[in-house]
């Protein structure tokens, strides 16, 4: 038998945060683009354009959470929770393809660097939008894992990322504007690319996971089994227990031993039981039980105490 998730009741506290996130992007790239046209420093440009790839990164996450939030229907019985995945590995793919931009435009500065001017109010303008972000991302990661959303939480570790290559970014024009040494600009501006490399790596990796139905976390799984040795009184065993996760929702299987001459009614009762612990404990939990008789216990697997 198998329980229907309930509907989402955090749905629409996330989509407005990723409405915020929008907001929040749009504003950071005006500020950190304002710097470098102030500026002209080329760390400072590979940093707006990282601001660029946030945009789209938050509109991603927004459509991907609106697409999230709708109930099953007859195309997709098990849900949408997997559009989270989608925005991740999007954003995974946009954060790449910055970094290659950034990494071309920084090369023939390599050889040719050019003077770093720094005005007061281009460098309060990148500390500015380094500090909403750092406040936003702080947000995000505790709204993601709060309600379990890919989306959010990939945007959050990005902008924290951004946070950290951008505090970087600005020691280093300042070192540079102070000692004169004009290739540390387009030396950091490839230090940023590296970082949103290794960042947008483990965003796809992470994605790319779930997408492929990765099962429940180790503590997930353990709490699991724990709740079905406490909770399973009247059977004997439960085997081949099956998790997986799609955004917020996780799937749970398992065959549950009873014995052979238990009433229908009598193990409907046991896997009800189950179903509402599971669902209790487990935020986000749909559970298929199959019953089995005495004669099919494998000896193994979770022992009903």
């Amino acid at each position: 038998m198998t329980a229907q998730p309930a509907p989402a009741p955090a749905a629409p506290r996330l989509i407005r945060l990723a409405w915020g996130s929008v907001g929040i992007a749009a504003l950071v790239l005006g500020l950190k683009w304002l710097a470098y046209r102030l500026t002209g420093s080329l760390a400072l440009y590979s940093d707006a354009l990282e601001s660029i790839i946030n945009v789209a990164a938050a509109v991603a996450a927004l459509i991907a959470l609106r697409v999230s939030a709708r109930p099953a229907d007859e195309n997709h019985p098990f849900g949408h929770s997997k559009a989270e995945y989608l925005s991740a590995v999007l954003e995974g793919v946009l954060i790449v393809l910055a970094a290659l931009a950034i990494l071309w435009e920084a090369a023939p500065h390599l050889l040719h660097p050019a003077p770093v001017t720094l005005p007061p109010l281009g460098l309060a303008l990148s500390v500015g939008a380094s500090v909403v972000n750092g406040l936003w991302a702080s947000r995000l990661l505790r709204a993601g894992q709060q309600f379990r959303s890919p989306a959010l939480q990939a945007d959050g570790k990005h902008l924290l990322s951004d946070v950290v290559s951008s505090a970087g970014v600005l020691a280093g024009v300042v070192l540079a504007r102070l000692t004169g040494w004009s290739l540390l600009d387009p030396l950091l501006a490839c230090a940023v690319a590296l970082n949103i490399l290794w960042s947008g790596w483990h965003l796809m990796r992470d994605s790319v996971g779930g997408l492929m139905d990765a099962g429940a976390d180790p503590q997930t799984q353990a709490h699991i089994r724990e709740l079905l040795a406490q909770h399973a009184q009247g059977a004997l065993e439960a085997h081949d227990l099956l998790t997986r996760t799609a955004g917020r929702i996780t799937f749970i299987e398992l065959h549950l031993v009873v014995p052979g001459d238990m009433t229908v009614s009598e193990a409907h009762a046991i896997c009800d039981r189950l179903e509402n612990v599971l669902e209790t404990e487990i935020e986000g939990t749909r559970v298929t039980i199959h019953v089995e008789p005495q004669d099919k216990a494998k000896h193994s697997g979770v022992l009903v105490l």
